[in-house]
This record gives structure tokens, sequence and C-alpha cells, in this order.
């Protein structure tokens, strides 16, 4: 805790300029000590293996020391680095501290990251050793040892690059903010806010889930984190209302997946893609509110279908509050996010804005008992704050090298030639390649990681092709993501089938079906920028339209539920796929046919709904639809 509270003034100092007690390092020499301070809470933290779980073995410690001090060499030194170019000549005793340092990232990285990501950062960051013996456009001058460790660690584009800049600059102050509201009882609103909103409704227990995920997901980042917190409340409450285990599980995996996508307080993800494309976040906030509203909205049309089909309820009224109450008990949380949005969208002060926010929230929850930081609440909000962002920092810093191993060679920018002359200028094909990279590195990779490096690699081959920068940073950013639900690895669905007591492949397999939806999504809005809130008002509204219609229709095929129709059978949602199709192309003649093809849909159900009461009662369901 003592660590991460000197990180955290040691970044309020650099983004206010304060100068506390005449210390303001140079931007390099800042990031070095910001990298030794939370690498060494990383290796405190985080064992090295699951047998020292509940110690503190000796040599971490060591190790810890071993990092703090060579932040500080480099740091100090970080003025006559940039001078004498140390990446290029160094002396010998700053190449020794630069190769120890690169050794204590990788081990880092591999305790907080795990195996698949030590690989990828071992195998990349190590190219430039071997990229002279690899064929065609792989192949680039070779390193030497001594220069490949100089360049990683003194250069500009590895572990201080663009990963580690975001986290010094911007995403500290945005953690900060979301354990803010955490500890202080923004959980608990949000989940009250949620089920007042929902509980009442068909399946309420489960679009409970999907609202109190989409708020506490904005604010962590992280879908694991989210489970393991909303989680515990809102799969019992499904279990109870006749939702299966499985389904449930399914329901809440789903759901903290997306949360890495809902603004205002975004995944770290998001401070790097504004980095990667130039752009101020909240340029990167306002283009992901429109996929991350449909994203929920997908998953509340198909737990809203599922209610309906099974017959489910909604809540008891005694465990529903009331709006006017829990607005009325949490309006500073809302204050304190207006102000946050405010500062990022109107102010642009996107690096003051988190700390602003949560003076005002801290400062008012000085007044109010229940919201009160006491001693208890401050020790863990550290805690959290050094776990965090110790997480953080060691996994990109460790990302960080594969950034360097690639630009380094310079074969970052051939393999996009030549996915772009492979593709031959199919944007169908370019972008289900992309699609299934980007699920497949995300299985053993963090959405962080798997987003850099897949920038990097992959998106100039798609803007190449003529794709929207931004629509294609957030395709890869969604594919990404949604391996956390799918097997083999499905991280989030097995955090979700251990809360809820399930079977970890059957609540895998629920979770593909219950996000379906979500698979089609990304294309909507890479090959529609109106999607991201780029082009003229009138397209916009119209893309939403038939985007919503598109989502609607493929959540009633995923779920064998029509809204004034009833269940329906395989044929019928075989049928509906097609005008979904049709939609999802963003060019208004296929809209103008999918449209008649769906009138033609519920002209083939007239019949059924001539048919008196009692002859038809799977259409007892819809008369319920009606009533609602």
């Amino acid at each position: 805790m003592t660590l991460g509270l000197i990180g955290l003034l040691l970044a309020i100092n650099q983004t206010f300029a304060l100068k506390l007690f005449g210390f303001y390092p140079l931007g390099n020499a800042f990031l070095y000590y910001l990298i030794g301070i939370f690498l060494a809470v990383a290796l405190l933290c985080f064992p090295a293996r699951t047998a020292d779980a509940r110690r503190l073995p000796w040599y971490d410690w060591l190790l810890a020391i071993a990092a703090l001090g060579c932040a500080i060499y480099l740091g100090v030194n970080g003025l006559r680095m940039t001078q004498e170019g140390w990446e290029y000549f160094a002396p010998r005793e700053a190449t020794l501290v630069a190769a120890l340092t690169l050794l204590l990232v990788l081990e880092g990285v591999r305790r907080c990251g795990g195996w698949a990501i030590f690989a990828v950062a071992l195998v990349f960051g190590l190219y430039p050793l071997y990229a002279g013996q690899m064929p065609g456009f792989l192949w680039s001058n070779p390193f030497a040892l001594d220069e490949t460790i100089r360049a990683h660690v003194m250069g500009a584009e590895s572990i201080i690059g663009v990963p580690m800049q975001v986290v010094a600059n911007l995403i500290i102050g945005f953690v900060v903010f979301g354990i803010a509201l955490t500890v202080t009882g923004g959980g608990e609103f949000f989940m009250n806010f949620a089920t007042a909103l929902m509980g009442r409704s068909r399946g309420g227990p489960a679009k409970v889930a999907v609202i109190s995920s989409a708020f506490m997901g904005s604010l962590s980042g992280s879908a694991v984190s989210n489970i393991l917190t909303t989680g515990t409340i809102t799969i019992p409450a499904m279990k109870r209302s006749g939702y299966s285990a499985e389904y449930a599980a399914a329901v809440e995996a789903c759901s903290s997946t997306g949360g890495t996508l809902m603004p205002p307080v975004m995944g770290a993800v998001a401070f790097i893609m504004a980095s990667f494309l130039g752009v101020s976040y909240a340029t990167v906030m306002v283009a992901a509110l429109l996929p991350a509203i449909l994203f929920y909205l997908a998953l509340l049309l198909q737990v809203d279908n599922h209610a309906a089909r099974q017959g489910l309820k909604g809540m008891r009224p005694e465990e529903i509050p009331r709006v006017f109450d829990t607005l009325k008990s949490g309006w500073p949380y809302l204050l304190s996010l207006a102000v946050l949005i405010h500062m990022l969208l109107v102010m642009r002060l996107e690096s003051h804005a988190p700390y602003y926010a949560t003076l005002v929230l801290l400062a008012i929850s000085l007044f109010r008992r229940r919201q009160r930081l006491s001693v208890g609440k401050g020790l863990g909000f550290m805690y959290r704050l050094a776990h965090n962002i110790g997480n953080l920092v060691a996994i990109l810093a460790g990302i960080g090298l594969v950034v360097g191993g690639l630009s380094y060679t310079g074969v970052a920018g051939s393999f996009s030639r030549e996915l772009l002359l492979y593709a031959d200028g199919s944007i169908p094909l370019m972008l289900v390649a992309g699609a299934v990279t980007s699920f497949v590195l995300g299985m053993g990779m963090t959405v962080s990681a798997c987003y850099i490096f897949l920038s990097i690699l992959l998106a100039p081959a798609l803007v190449g092709a003529g794709l929207d920068p931004l629509g294609s940073h957030l395709f890869i950013l969604y594919w990404g993501m949604l391996s956390y639900i799918t097997p083999p690895v499905a991280l989030a669905a097995i955090t979700a089938a251990g809360v809820a007591g399930a079977g970890n492949t059957r609540t895998s397999l629920h979770a593909v079906r219950l996000g379906g939806v979500l698979f089609v999504l990304p294309f909507l809005f890479v090959l529609n920028p109106a999607l991201i809130l780029q082009g003229p008002l009138d397209r916009v509204l119209l893309s939403s339209l038939t985007a919503i219609t598109a989502i609607w229709l493929v959540a009633s095929a995923m779920e064998g539920y029509l809204y004034r129709v009833g269940s329906i059978g395989r044929l019928t949602r075989v049928i509906l796929l097609l005008p979904a199709g049709l939609l999802i192309y963003p060019e208004w003649r296929s809209d103008m046919v999918g449209l008649a093809l769906l009138a033609l849909c519920y002209l083939a159900h007239r019949g059924a709904w001539r048919r008196p009461a009692a002859a038809r009662p799977r259409d007892r369901l819809a008369g319920q639809v009606e009533g609602r």
C-alpha cells in the first residue's frame, strides 16, 4: 500500500505539474520511476508459483528491491540517456541494468498475465535477434543481444512506449475514480438503480444483471472482477426466479464482458486506442457509445425473449426499491459522473478529469455517513489501487516488448502490406480474417494485450482496405473481447459458472448462444461508420434504426420467440436471419428488401393470430408481450 501511495502521488505530481519538493522528472525518468514502483508492487502481490499464494517469500522482496533499484538508476540518468543516445551506445553498467530490468519485466508479465502473454512477449521481444533468419516479408536486419536490450529498455517504443505512457498519463486517474466509486458504495447504488428500472419486467433478474453489469463494468473495465462483484448478487436472484444455473451464469458473463466497452469509464484499452489513433479519449468514448448501447440492447432482447418463451416473471414487489428513493440516496455518484463527462467532452481535460471527479465524490461523502471513506475503506482503497495498477503496469510493460520488437524491425508494416495483397481488396475477406485472428489471440491474452498486438499488425491493413480507422480498431477490440465467453478458454463464462455452481462447458455454450447477436455487432459498425456517430444526423438515426431491427431479428431467431407471434419453429428462425443480414448491409435497397421480407414473415403468421386464443396455447405468451 505504501508503494501504491507513492506511485499515486508521483502520478498526481506529474499530471498537475505540482513540483512537490522541487521534484518534477523528465518524461522518460517519470515512466521509469512509475514502472519500478508498480512492477515492485506486482512482484509482491502476485506469487511466482501457486505454493507461494499464502506467504511472501524472501526472493519476492529481493526482486521488488531490484525493480526499484533499476528504476532509480534509469530515472536518475534519464536526461543523460537522451542526450548521449544510450539506446545505441551506453555504458556497460547501464546495459547490465537494462538487462536486469528486461528480465524483471518478463517475470512481471508472467505472473500477472500468465504463460501465454509471457510467451508472446518473449518471442516478439527477441524478434530482432533472429529477424535475419526469417523468410520473405518477415525478414529484417538483425540486432545484436546488447542492441536489443538497449532498444527495449532505453528506446521510446518498447517498455516506455505508448501503452506505458497511456497508463501514466491517463489510466491511473480513471482507476482511482472507479475504485473511489466502488469503495464509497457506488456498486450498491447502481445495482439498486438497475433493480428499480428493470426488476418488475418479465425476466427482471436477468435484465437487472445486464443493466447493473453495464454500469459496474464501465467503472472496473474488467469482466472477471465485475462477475465477482455484481454476479454474487445477480446470479442467485436469477436462479430464484426460475433461470437455470448455466443460463444465469451465461447472462452475467456476457453482461460483464461488455463493460470494457461502456462509456464514460471504459477499460484501459480505450485509452490505448486513443493514443494509437492520435485522437482524444473523448472521441473514442463518443464513438463507442452507440455500439455499447447496441451490445446491451441485444442482451436485453435475448433475455426478454427467453423469459417470454419460458413464462418467467419479474421480481417480487418487496425486492424492488423505488426509483426516486434510489436516486435520492445515490445522487453523489451521478454528480461525479456528470463532472467527469463534462470535463471530458466540454473542457477536454482528459488527464485531470478523473481526479476532479474523485474529489467531488469524496468531498460529498464526508457529509454522508454510509458513503464516508473510513480508515478501513481508505486502506482497502489503497490496496485495490496498488493491486490493479501493478497488474496493468506489469502486463503492459511486457506487451511493450511486442510493440518494440515489431517496430524496430519494421515487420508490422510489412505484415499489413502482405495481408492487403493476399486479400486483393476484398473487404469481407479482410474482416473475416481480422475477426478470426482477433478471436484466436483473445483466447490466450487479455483484451488490452490482444488489441495492442493487432492494432500494430492488422489495423493498418483494415484501414488500407478503405475502412474507417476508428471502426477498424473497435472491430478488433470487440472480437478480441468475445473470446471471454467462447470455448475453449471462456474466462468470463468459467468465472461466472464458479459463482453459479454450474458446469463450465454448458455455461460456455449458453454464453455463445446468448451472445450470438454480439458476433454480428462488430460487422455492423465497421461497415457503417454512422453507427460510431460519424456522418450526418439523419444517416446516424436511419442506421441506428436498421441496426436495432437487425439485432432484434437475430435475437428472435436465437431464442425462438417473435413479438406478437410467440414461439416460432426452426424454419421461421432460419428465415428471420435473411432480413437481418440484409439490414446489416449499409445500403437502402437492401434495407427495403429486408423490411419487405420481415413483413412477409409476419403475414405468414396472420392465420395464427386470427385463430381463437384457446386453439393456440403458444400465443398466450405473445398476448402477454402485447399487454406489457
